[in-house]
């Protein structure tokens, strides 16, 4: 749902302002996640899931990613993007944590609606997101249909190689989130390694997000692409063959979190690079979108090939070979404006 929601916020970001795209799916946000503190049944589960991924998908990296591209000169826009995304896992880092402290000293329950009150703080920056930018654009990029920019945008072949190969590092991310744990179960390491190998990615992302966006202003953002992506396989097919202790986990960790979602500055960058900003909250949406068609794909099929087989082997050398596959997508973009750029 976060997914399908990113293009439709932000086509409602491109066209009437990230503030109001913002709200409204602070909104929802709210209501998603405080019905989920009454849940009692599978439906309501997944119904409060539901509203909830849709708010999380307009208060999510396509709607503020977008804000920042146009309120941001493009001589320092990857790196701002990049801090946006660091900013982003900071905060993951912080409140999981806190989120089991609170669910210790109460119920998971009540720590919900405790988390709906932190998060209320999201509606005072959305009404900060709605004032105007210096580089929203002149007038007649304002009135350009929507739909006329997608159609060039899916007929742009630089553009949709972006798009299916970000499909990789969504199958990655939410594999590893999803079944890391798992899997270090199954082999017989203590249950906190779980926990901190994702605190660890989390936080070492942190620097990641930065580095690359930093390197993306001055460097070739397909090219970083390339290497990131080229490194994640490199990393997981070592990984397959070291021996597994509390050490060699954890720096597994710290190196993936370096890797992990550094794409993002430098996919949304390229976009910004091609189209300009003014459509950028809407087009990033669509490949988002890939992105979270692949974190599905990532954890349906991580459960999937452990019930066949008995194990994840079949989908660390699958995530070997789509890193490896992603690089070769993205070497040949074309990393230059169009002659008619919407900024």
């Amino acid at each position: 749902m976060i997914g399908f929601g990113s293009p439709i916020f932000g086509a409602i970001a491109d066209k009437y302002g990230s503030g109001k795209a913002a709200l409204y799916s602070v909104i929802l946000f709210l209501i998603g996640l405080y019905l989920f503190s009454l849940v009692n049944s599978s439906v309501m589960l997944i119904f409060s899931q539901a509203i909830f991924g849709l708010g999380c998908a307009g208060c999510g990296t396509a709607v503020v990613l977008g804000a920042v591209g146009k309120a941001v000169s493009e001589k320092h826009r990857t790196l701002s993007l990049g801090i946006v995304m660091a900013a982003g896992s900071l905060g993951q880092f912080l409140i999981v944590p806190l989120t089991g402290a609170m669910i210790e000293a109460t119920d998971w329950q009540r720590s919900i609606v405790y988390l709906c009150f932190i998060a209320l703080i999201m509606l005072l920056f959305s009404l900060a997101l709605s004032l105007p930018s210096k580089n929203s654009g002149g007038e007649g990029n304002q009135d350009r249909l929507l739909k006329s920019v997608l159609v060039e945008a899916f007929g742009n072949r630089s553009y949709i190689l972006l798009t299916v190969g970000f499909f990789v590092c969504g199958f990655h991310v939410s594999f590893v989130a999803t079944h890391l744990p798992a899997y270090l179960e199954d082999i017989s390491l203590p249950v906190w390694i779980g926990s901190w190998s994702l605190a660890l990615i989390g936080l070492f992302n942190v620097v990641g997000t930065i580095m690359f966006g930093y390197l993306g202003d001055s460097k070739s953002k397909k090219n970083l692409l390339v290497i990131l992506y080229s490194l994640r396989s490199f990393l997981f097919l070592v990984f397959i063959f070291i021996p597994k202790t509390e050490i060699t986990i954890l720096i597994f960790a710290a190196l993936l979190g370096v890797l992990w979602l550094s794409t993002v500055p430098l996919t949304s960058g390229i976009i910004s690079v091609i189209f300009g900003s003014r459509y950028m909250s809407m087009l990033y949406g669509f490949t988002f979108l890939s992105h979270q068609i692949g974190s599905f794909t990532g954890s349906w099929f991580g459960g999937r090939f452990y019930d066949l087989y008995g194990s994840y082997d079949v989908m660390w050398w699958i995530c070997v070979g789509l890193g490896f596959a992603s690089a070769a997508m993205h070497f040949p973009i074309y990393e230059k404006p169009l002659v008619k750029k919407y900024t």
